[in-house]
């Protein structure tokens, strides 16, 4: 199981679609569990706070119980911005791996800018930097840096999971 993280616009569901489909395993979109009351905030340019947060962040990890239940692996993404947040995704869970996808952010700014149809507005950006906590060693967080294609970048993460002949 494999959780992609990272700040919005850093590429977390290219890379998590590409990632599922070139292992053969199952995909959820994180943003897919975010409650109609959620996207209505950040639509209207406003940061989700811990409580807005926690609720999607317990369905994100009843989605990954269900799959580790299953056997079925599987890549979602979520920004798991928090340590908070990547202790409660993977407590418990020593199957899942989370790979946090890092940029800069004018490179992500500039990223967000071409992109349309997405809720999340680029104005929201500086908060998911202030938000965001940097794994420490000891959190065993595989950092993937955005440079180069998307299909490099998953062909990097899959070598550093041991992945590379991994399927279904």
């Amino acid at each position: 199981m494999i959780l992609v993280a990272g700040v919005s616009g850093s590429g977390k569901s290219t890379i998590g679609i590409m990632l599922a489909e070139s292992l053969g395993w199952d995909y959820a979109e994180g943003d897919a569990f975010h409650s109609p009351a959620n996207i209505a905030k950040m639509s209207a340019g406003q940061p989700l706070d811990d409580a807005d947060r926690l609720p999607w962040l317990r369905s994100i990890a009843a989605w990954i119980d269900q799959r580790l239940a299953e056997g079925d692996p599987g890549v979602v993404t979520c920004s798991a911005l928090k340590r908070s947040y990547r202790e409660l995704l993977t407590r418990g869970r020593p199957e899942v791996s989370i790979v946090l996808l890092d940029g800069d952010r004018d490179t992500i700014a500039a990223r967000m800018r071409e992109r349309s149809g997405h809720f999340f507005s680029a104005g929201l950006l500086d908060s998911q930097f202030a938000d965001l906590e940097l794994p420490s060693p000891n959190e065993n967080v595989l950092t993937a840096h955005i440079t180069g294609t998307p299909g490099e970048t998953v062909a990097r993460i899959r070598e550093a999971l041991d992945l590379t002949s991994a399927c279904r």
